[in-house]
């Protein structure tokens, strides 16, 4: 997938506001710092699409953007730690539930993972949300040039197998890098076949 176009919609924290339309929509989310700006920047290949930050919690809201006049890139804010408070932490998980549970277009959820831990509570337990709830998502582990591939692939296996205490079937799974590109095109290629299909 070649991306021409990819340009900023909307922001808002009500679901009932996000765009009304018929293009799929892919949304992006993951714990605080995880990588999710610099993850959208390098696959829509725009530097400063997403603003990122040093500071976990940057992202506050649902922003859409129209990619290719093809279908929506969704950034969603982190859960997990940020510097504000847990009522405020609390609000921003109501809406993604909300927005999750309320838009007929969203054909994918991009989970992203940081690919150096152990795996996180919050992580598994908005997995298995989805999963409860029939809501698409792929697993996208993030950077994956922070290791060595020795130490990538062993991360890589622990978490498998502690997802299949829970899962019979793995969902989409990716390897990925903001610096190095990695996984790029298969993400892209991915959510290509995808839109396809919608046509």
């Amino acid at each position: 997938m070649i991306i021409k176009k990819a340009e900023f919609v909307i922001s808002n924290t009500d679901p009932g506001k996000c765009p009304l339309s018929e293009k799929p929509e892919f949304a992006f989310v993951g714990r605080s710092n995880v990588g999710k700006s610099s993850l959208i920047n390098m696959l829509t290949g725009f530097g400063d699409l997403a603003k990122v930050s040093t500071a976990p919690g940057k992202t506050r809201l649902i922003n859409h953007f129209n990619i290719n006049d093809e279908w929506f890139l969704v950034d969603l804010p982190g859960y997990g730690y940020a510097k504000v408070g847990r009522t405020s932490r609390q609000q921003w998980l109501s809406f993604i539930r909300k927005y999750l549970a309320i838009r007929e277009n969203l054909y994918c959820v991009f989970a992203l993972i940081d690919s150096r831990h152990a795996p996180q509570a919050n992580d598994l337990e908005f997995m298995n949300y989805m999963g409860e709830f029939g809501i698409p998502f792929a697993m996208v582990f993030t950077k994956a040039d922070k290791l060595s591939r020795k130490q990538l692939d062993k991360n890589l296996t622990f978490y498998k197998n502690e997802m299949l205490k829970a899962w019979e079937v793995l969902p989409p799974l990716f390897v990925t890098s903001a610096g190095t590109k990695m996984g790029r095109d298969e993400v892209l290629e991915f959510i290509q076949n995808i839109v396809k299909d919608t046509k």
